[in-house]
């Protein structure tokens, strides 16, 4: 194992039980997604793609440390949010407690979706990350594999980044509803002044 890897590993290690390190968070996004939908944009990974429209998620520093009950409370404050997606940074890191979260808010009755750079079929391996396969348990959507710069899509009927990607819709009732794409872009401006824009091609921006 690299120093890199093992030194990434231990900052994860520092994220309490119940906790998330997360990046981001907007609510009423309609370009992550089916409908209307909070994104929450977890901390880490360790990939670091040619080309990643979130170099800024690399880290797997401290962040912004939230509790999973109090994330989940914001979340359904929101009428408005019909699901959740999981982004990143790469959400599988997290997979735990995203797991949790997502059982608390479909209990809800919302519906959860996560981007991934692991295949399904690795995160159904015995060497995918811890969770893993508690957090598949709870999604109805999961977008997955790495962005790849040299097969980039820039289409208004892609829901994807990349041609390598797939869409995985488990939850039968939102197969008539793959219908963002990619190339979309939002700005959500908050009372502080800042704002973060996203949506194109899965890019995060956070600003003053």
């Amino acid at each position: 194992m690299t120093q890199n890897k093992t030194d990434s590993y231990m900052k994860l290690m520092q994220v309490p039980p119940g906790y998330l390190n997360i990046m981001g968070y907007v609510d009423e996004s309609e370009v992550n997604g089916p409908g209307c939908r909070a994104v929450v944009w977890v901390q880490g990974c360790l990939r670091e793609c040619p080309g990643c429209f979130n170099e800024e998620s690399w880290s797997f520093e401290i962040n912004q440390l939230v509790s999973v009950d109090n994330l989940a409370e914001k979340i359904l404050s929101n009428p408005r949010n019909q699901g959740v997606t999981f982004s990143g940074g790469e959400p599988f890191w997290q997979a735990p407690a995203l797991a949790t979260l997502a059982r608390k808010v479909k209990a809800a009755g919302l519906n959860v979706m996560s981007f991934s750079g692991f295949t399904l079929e690795q995160l159904q391996s015995d060497y995918a990350p811890a969770g893993a396969l508690d957090l598949l348990d709870q999604l109805d959507i999961l977008i997955d594999g790495p962005y790849v710069e040299s097969l980039a899509l820039n289409s208004p009927d892609s829901p994807v980044s990349s041609s390598n990607q797939r869409v995985h819709v488990f939850n039968p009732a939102l197969e008539e509803n793959i219908t963002w794409a990619s190339d979309q872009i939002e700005i959500h401006i908050f009372k502080d002044g800042s704002r973060i824009i996203t949506g194109y091609r899965g890019r995060l921006e956070l600003g003053d």
